[in-house]
């Protein structure tokens, strides 16, 4: 069996890419490698992986190592400390206290908004915009509007563009039969669980024991794994990031924090703090300031009423000058200037070319986008963050969880929601088949406002 992410000659590939964007001098290493027999850069898109050698897969975890030992230049616009990060936060814009009933209401729709964008997207994740273009043209719903379907797809098409394996069978218009297992919610799930057993004053070591008590190993991906594997090997939580983790600026801590917004309702500041303390276990700066970035907004989103202050509220505690805020800036510019989707789109994927898919710069630039020129469109908003056509469930689930808070459950459309059956599937232990009600009761008793 080939356990995706960890690969040693994966994880070389992925490092390269990682260490050249941290400064790091890195061709010495890469022409190690490719003396070797090795080849560069990752799979194309739905392609796997040459395997590697005995010898190779020696080579390339002692290269990893040499990468990892060496320094990446200190930069003061992109820190990992808290208390640094908190030196470039900038005041939030103000916010509103709203009735208890309208914050469960908020709170409610973004456990619904989170799962049905993250649906949209589940059938075309790795599948690709023009993939995902072509799809939809053959059936007629272009551009996105409904879910996804494959009843009159053409046979050459689909054998072009095959949906996400694991997704097919649960996340098609004519399969949907409540929300399925995924990722994006079991993160969800799991900071519930741990806000309600470890308090709001948890700690990233309180995070790490309860990936390994409750997180099947296969259930993780990306950094996820590669952490999961070093905390198995005994690496100690505030060092499981730094070690053979090239995904350590990908996305995957921005999917897990939007439940620290939305028992922050209405503090950013708060939320954010949550949100480091989970992040740093798996990744480092920009990373982290993708997760930080989404619980801040959640935490807008449960009281404020128009997308720019909840975006403002997101961009109040990012490093100003990180690379993160280019792209989240580059994103709202196009938005604002009206550009069309596609070509906005183009201009995002040429900004960030060389960055795999999963990567969190070119996705962050797409929530920001996608909220932006949404306006607060429910529908309207979670299309096109799945037409983009990078991590489309992991993106519909973001951008659908901010819009779902900002309406609230009684305003989302019903056929988005209905479908939903209002249950959830996991394989985290005491959530299969649990309620959207009862998850949105659970968080709303740990609201702490400010």
């Amino acid at each position: 069996m080939r356990v995706s992410w960890v690969q040693p000659e994966d994880v070389l590939r992925h490092e390269l890419v990682q260490s050249a964007a941290e400064g790091k001098t890195v061709d010495d290493v890469a022409a190690r490698w490719v003396a070797a027999g090795g080849v560069l850069g990752a799979p194309q898109r739905g392609a796997s992986a040459e395997p590697a050698t005995e010898t190779q897969r020696v080579l390339a975890r002692a290269l990893v190592d040499e990468l990892d030992a060496r320094p990446a230049p200190r930069s003061a616009d992109e820190p990992n400390d808290l208390e640094a990060i908190r030196e470039q936060w900038s005041a939030p814009p103000p916010l509103p206290r709203i009735p208890d009933a309208q914050l469960a209401d908020r709170i409610h729709g973004g456990w619904l908004g989170r799962a049905a964008g993250c649906l949209l997207g589940k059938p075309v994740e790795g599948v690709g915009r023009a993939g995902i273009r072509e799809i939809l043209e053959a059936t007629g719903r272009w551009p996105l509007a409904d879910w996804f379907t494959g009843r009159g797809l053409p046979d050459d098409v689909a054998a072009r563009h095959p949906w996400n394996r694991a997704s097919r069978p649960t996340s098609l218009a004519e399969n949907i039969d409540g929300m399925p297992e995924d990722d994006d919610l079991n993160y969800t799930m799991l900071a519930l669980r741990l806000v309600e057993t470890s308090g709001r004053s948890f700690t990233t070591d309180d995070v790490a024991s309860l990936w390994l008590s409750e997180l099947p190993g296969l259930r993780v991906f990306t950094a996820e794994r590669a952490v999961y594997r070093n905390l198995l090997d005994g690496i100690g939580p505030s060092d499981a990031a730094t070690i053979a983790n090239p995904y350590r600026e990908w996305i995957g801590a921005q999917i897990r924090t939007d439940l620290y917004g939305w028992i922050s309702p209405g503090d950013p500041q708060a939320a954010a703090e949550l949100a480091w303390r989970d992040a740093r276990l798996s990744h480092t700066r920009n990373g982290v300031y993708g997760a930080m970035f989404v619980a801040a907004m959640a935490a807008a989103a449960c009281v404020a009423d128009d997308v720019e202050t909840v975006l403002a509220a997101g961009l109040s505690v990012v490093p100003v000058g990180s690379r993160f805020a280019r792209s989240v800036g580059l994103g709202l510019d196009l938005a604002r200037r009206g550009v069309p989707h596609e070509d906005a789109v183009d201009a995002i994927d040429a900004a960030h070319e060389g960055l795999h898919w999963v990567h969190v710069l070119n996705n962050a630039a797409v929530v920001a986008l996608t909220i932006a020129a949404g306006a607060g469109d429910f529908g309207r908003s979670i299309c096109a963050a799945v037409s983009a056509g990078l991590d489309t469930d992991s993106n519909g689930a973001t951008v659908g969880g901010v819009v779902g808070a900002m309406r609230g459950a009684s305003a989302l459309p019903a056929r988005w929601i209905a479908p939903l059956r209002g249950r959830i599937a996991s394989s985290l232990r005491g959530f299969d088949g649990a309620t959207f009600d009862a998850l949105a009761v659970r968080t709303l008793v740990l609201a702490d406002r400010p």
